[in-house]
């Protein structure tokens, strides 16, 4: 499946940048791990909205490179987990 179809060509950068911004987050002892998820989601909104002007696909995009750096994290984990 194709993600690109569904993801603006514009928007693409926000997925790695919201994916080094989780680690980063990650890192900080301040910040519980269940809210990492909705930060992310509230800076891919403001990140779309910044390249795209505040309106709803702008908002659709947000969350939508937020889910696919969301997945991209969870996938990396999954893949580097030793079988128990």
């Amino acid at each position: 499946m194709d993600f690109t179809q569904y993801i603006t060509q514009n928007a693409l950068i926000l997925i790695p940048a919201l994916y080094i911004l989780g680690m980063i987050i990650k890192n900080t002892e301040r910040i519980p791990n269940k809210d990492i998820p909705l930060i992310l989601l509230a800076a891919g909104i403001a990140g779309t909205v910044g390249i795209m002007g505040f309106n709803v696909q702008a908002i659709v995009q947000g969350i939508l490179v937020t889910g696919a750096s969301v997945y991209a994290n969870q996938l990396f984990k999954q893949c580097n987990k030793k079988d128990e």
